[in-house]
């Protein structure tokens, strides 16, 4: 395993960014997507006007150092990666050193230059994930040294996502929390009243023990699992949220860390799994988001192989007293995301299908925007329109509560139309 932080900062372009890309030409709309994994980039504003008066002058803001801008949490200045915002760029020319937000896509911060975006590459709906900046699961509001400060900030990015990100575009944004990762019981209190208020989906670290905190194995999270069940929470796991991901060797390329990043989700599932944490919370719905599908049909194998007669020992007493298989649980309480997977879209059976979402990543690297639509044409070719539809928004729709897109988007019957032409 190796820490994203510490990587990214070993590959960092030493060049300035360069121009930020002309907006693409709208492409062909034949499917209304839902994403249920793309990212954000703060705005600047983010904390104004949210956050207690004893601790506004404290709040995490930008500041101005050298021409550059960075976020400053406590005493802690933190540049703005360009990895977080790869779409900005020609593919040739993508850039990983420091930026400022003039040097990106507006779409990458600004919301109604966001649903532009997604209407270019006819994204009806999306899910958004935290910058590297605040990690994907929010561990940065961990790190603050000061708990009240650190908690107030949570609270007021949330507030932030319901009421700006999410809440000036209801039909094309879902909303979705960070959570409290250093108290689960302030935790649990945060996902029953943010419920309340609106929310649908929490992101929480596949691996909290990488963050150096209580394992999955315990039952120091019981009670934050328990409110998601409750308050019909989706739990999502981005890969890499714990700060980690998979790399082999200290001299690895980035390469070899974007080639097994499914790897990570894999590892996840199982750990999740044994943990026995949806068997407490039968009701529990976990994404593992932008983990892929290919290695899906694999691990429904093994886990079969182990449980059953051909392994002596392969399931010891963890799995005793548990009336569902290991299969059972996994199909019952995760979904999957995906955005490329060609060799195995095609061969899942229906009970899986029913749990696959599509993913556009935008704006990182592995985004085929604005060509998103194209990259899933031949994926879906010859599969039944309500499979394709399922899969590209139907599930996700289904799964975050959100509304289904109006009839004036195009779907998978203008496609047949279109083809049949």
């Amino acid at each position: 395993m190796t820490d994203i932080d510490a990587f990214v900062a070993t590959h960092i372009s030493r060049e300035g960014p360069p121009a930020v890309i002309a907006d693409p030409e709208p492409r062909r709309v034949r499917w209304p997507l839902v994403s249920v994994d793309d990212h954000l980039l703060e705005p600047r504003d983010t904390f104004e006007g949210r956050m207690p008066r004893n601790l506004r002058d404290r709040a995490p803001r930008i500041v101005e150092r050298d021409g550059m801008e960075y976020w400053l949490f406590e005493d802690q200045l933190v540049s703005i990666s360009g990895g977080n915002v790869m779409k900005s760029w020609d593919a040739a020319e993508m850039y990983t050193g420091p930026v400022r937000y003039d040097q990106m896509r507006t779409g990458a911060w600004d919301v109604d230059a966001r649903v532009r975006d997604m209407d270019i590459a006819g994204m009806y709906a999306s899910l958004c994930f935290p910058s590297m900046v605040f990690g994907f699961a929010g561990r940065r509001f961990m790190r603050m040294k000061d708990r009240e400060l650190g908690l107030a900030a949570l609270r007021a990015y949330n507030r932030w996502i319901l009421e700006e990100w999410a809440g000036r575009h209801p039909d094309r944004l879902i909303p979705s929390q960070v959570s409290c990762l250093w108290d689960p019981e302030v935790a649990a209190r945060e996902i029953r009243r943010n419920a309340e208020l609106g929310f649908r989906s929490v992101t929480f670290s596949e691996n909290p023990e990488n963050l150096g905190l209580p394992s999955l194995y315990s039952d120091h999270w019981d009670p934050f699992f328990r409110a998601c069940e409750e308050t019909g929470t989706v739990v999502n796991l981005h890969v890499g949220s714990s700060g980690q991901t998979m790399l082999p060797s200290k001299d690895s390329p980035s390469e070899v860390l974007s080639a097994l990043f499914t790897v990570s989700a894999l590892a996840s599932a199982v750990d999740w799994v044994f943990a026995k944490i949806p068997v407490r919370f039968p009701g529990l719905r976990i994404v593992l988001s932008e983990g892929g599908i290919g290695w899906v049909p694999m691990l429904l194998d093994r886990l079969d192989y182990i449980a059953g007669e051909y392994v002596p020992g392969g399931m010891t007493d963890t799995w005793v007293g548990v009336r569902e298989s290991p299969r059972e649980v996994l199909l019952r309480n995760f979904w999957f995301a995906a955005y490329y997977d060609p060799s195995t879209i095609g061969r899942l059976d229906e009970d899986v299908l029913a749990h696959v979402m599509h993913e556009a990543d935008y704006p990182h690297a592995d985004s085929a925007w604005p060509d998103t639509q194209e990259i899933l044409r031949p994926q879906f070719q010859g599969l039944d329109p309500q499979v394709t539809e399922a899969v590209t928004f139907r599930n996700a729709c289904a799964l975050y509560g959100h509304p289904l897109p109006p009839q004036g988007w195009a779907g998978s019957q203008a496609t047949a139309r279109d083809e049949a032409a």
